[in-house]
């Protein structure tokens, strides 16, 4: 199983992060091992800025090379929330180094997912979802507001890496991006249902 993360999305959240808007998906990969395993998040040695970034993942049934956009619905049937841990401090740092900057994304336990649920029940082009933390609201999304949606990340993705089932495809997080302290709490909504409740450790 791999984990294709996009990146910039929202056009909001790559304006608070002073990111150009893209031409293209901008894709980046997590290893399996960052999946996280419960509900408690411990924050990394390595970063004193974790940021949380809430977002719709769908997982692959289907797999295929070179998907085009009108069939690629055809390749997912399930999807759910996740949170995109992102180390900002070292992400920041190796950015100014001109270098890769996987070691802030994709460490262990940095790819929450909540239980997947069938796409059929949803609108996929009008789907809410938000953050609480602490019982504060800090994200609220919508996927009307992507700048690529589903269809258009598999059929881009798909040109480069082969999906294969059961692959996590990590959509894009909207504006509202911050911190995450110890004792903190985190709860995820799809639509009113809530889907994630993690304790930062």
């Amino acid at each position: 199983m791999k984990i294709i993360c996009i990146g910039r999305n929202y056009s909001e959240h790559a304006k608070e992060l002073g990111n150009e808007i893209p031409e293209n998906p901008v894709i980046f990969i997590k290893p399996d091992t960052a999946v996280l395993k419960g509900s408690d998040f411990y924050i990394p040695e390595f970063s004193k800025d974790i940021h949380y970034e809430l977002e719709v993942v769908i997982k692959v049934s289907k797999g295929g090379k070179y998907i085009q956009k009108e069939t690629a619905h055809k390749h997912y049937e399930e999807l759910s929330l996740g949170i995109d841990f992102t180390a900002r401090d070292l992400q920041s740092e190796l950015k100014s180094k001109g270098l890769p900057w996987e070691l802030s994304k994709g460490f262990d336990g940095s790819a929450v997912v909540g239980n997947f649920f069938k796409k059929d029940k949803y609108n996929l082009d009008n789907l809410s979802f938000s953050l609480l933390k602490n019982k504060e609201k800090v994200q609220d999304g919508n996927t009307k507001d992507m700048l690529f949606n589903i269809d258009d990340i598999i059929a881009f993705a798909s040109q480069y890496f082969t999906l294969r089932v059961g692959d996590l495809i990590y959509t894009g997080t909207p504006k509202g991006v911050g911190k995450v302290e110890e004792n903190d709490i985190l709860e995820a909504y799809l639509e009113d249902e809530k889907i994630l409740d993690i304790r930062i450790l």
